[in-house]
């Protein structure tokens, strides 16, 4: 009862918006590529509604993708309902499962799936993740695509053990005989401004210490699209953590065709002289602004790079950075401690350390958990960021 609870209590947007072109509405309220009109959207299973105004001084957009075909402007979670529309229809072994999927889902990422696919494709669960979990490597090791859904990353505890003891050792332990490759979990994760203790964290970490499984958070729809459908096709079971904060905020052009990101490959979102800033997902949003706020007050300039992958994540392209700049900052909403800054901190350290100017700068999450009332504290900002960038420029 205190689970349910927990779930009808869920965060829920209730911003009206604006956007320009893609998308007529079904009697359902759900998106379809079809028209270049202005539209506005009305309610989305209850008070849902999306954020699309102004979007272009806010937030960064993807790579440039020009021989990807026509675009249309989606949100985050147009653009994964999008590719898990093109992974269905382009593999007939795939299947869509987790709690509320044949519904459209709590984030409507799998609207109007199950109508397209059938229930025998796009289909709900119990409320049990490790059940999802341990189902999904069945599916996965008699030769199905499996695309399951865990309706919040903070929830995805319970299926831990199947995961990193059954999916990521699944290959290994049969000597190459047998594997769960075409397995992915996706799942929305990070601060969203309301959503506590239950509804809010970053656990990228418990997984990135697990040999066999990758991991892969998008920042931008562009990015989204392109690679979950690299996630769904890689030989490996995949972990891709979606930042809910985006899922309805972040807008941009999206081929409407079939286009792939390569995972374990950084992107560099802009670039400086000075010092080098490396963050993934939600935070590439706060980080650039972060960065152009130095650029304006302080006159610094940044190197800024989305990583993209997280396991196996992509050292080259920050090594090369910090060679030119001399310094970094690390920044991720999880708690500090054991957090994923500290693994890059201590390889750059390792192989860039004559050309470090200064100390590797961390801005995380505090070692609390998630704060409800006190999450404008707790997170770390564009002003914290601002702040560890000039320091360690002028340390």
């Amino acid at each position: 009862m205190q689970r349910m609870a927990s779930l009808r209590s869920a965060p829920r947007l209730t911003t009206p918006f604006t956007l320009t072109k893609p998308f007529t509405i079904s009697p359902c309220g759900s998106p379809t590529f079809t028209t270049t009109t202005q539209t506005t959207w009305g309610p989305l299973r209850g008070r849902v509604r999306m954020m699309a105004t102004a979007v272009a001084n806010q937030f960064v957009t993807g790579e440039e993708l020009p021989l990807a075909g026509p675009t249309v402007k989606m949100n985050l979670f147009t653009a994964i309902n999008n590719a898990l529309d093109v992974a269905m229809g382009k593999d007939s072994t795939a299947v869509i499962f987790g709690e509320d999927v044949a519904f459209g889902g709590v984030f409507r990422c799998t609207v109007n799936l199950r109508e397209k696919y059938g229930d025998d494709r796009v289909f709900n669960t119990p409320l049990s993740e490790q059940g999802i979990a341990g189902f999904a490597i069945g599916l996965a090791a008699l030769g199905t695509t499996a695309i399951a859904e865990m309706q919040f990353a903070d929830y995805i505890f319970p299926a831990f053990d199947q995961i990193v003891n059954e999916a990521a050792k699944y290959r290994y332990r049969s000597g190459n005989e047998f594997n769960v490759g075409a397995l992915t979990f996706r799942t929305p994760y990070g601060a969203v401004g309301h959503g506590g203790l239950y509804h809010s964290q970053s656990p990228e970490a418990y997984f990135i210490h697990t040999p066999g499984l990758k991991v892969v958070v998008p920042s931008t729809p562009r990015e989204a699209k392109g690679l979950l459908l690299a996630s769904i096709r890689d030989p490996n079971p995949i972990i891709f953590l979606e930042p809910k904060r985006l899922y309805r905020a972040a807008v941009e052009e999206v081929p409407i065709g079939d286009y792939e990101i390569p995972l374990s490959k950084g992107r560099m979102v802009r670039t400086g002289k000075d010092i080098t800033v490396v963050g993934w997902g939600a935070q590439i949003h706060v980080l650039n602004q972060a960065c152009e706020q130095a650029r304006q007050q302080h006159g610094i300039e940044c190197d800024l790079i989305d990583l993209r992958t997280l396991l196996p994540w992509d050292m080259e392209i920050v090594e090369n950075s910090v060679r030119k700049t001399g310094r970094l900052l690390v920044s991720h909403e999880a708690p500090r401690t054991g957090g994923f800054a500290s693994e890059i901190a201590t390889t750059i350290q390792e192989r860039c350390f004559l050309h470090l100017e200064a100390p590797i700068a961390r801005v995380t999450g505090y070692d609390v958990p998630f704060p409800l009332v006190y999450e404008r504290y707790y997170v770390p900002d564009v002003l914290k960021n601002v702040d560890a960038i000039q320091a360690t420029v002028q340390f």
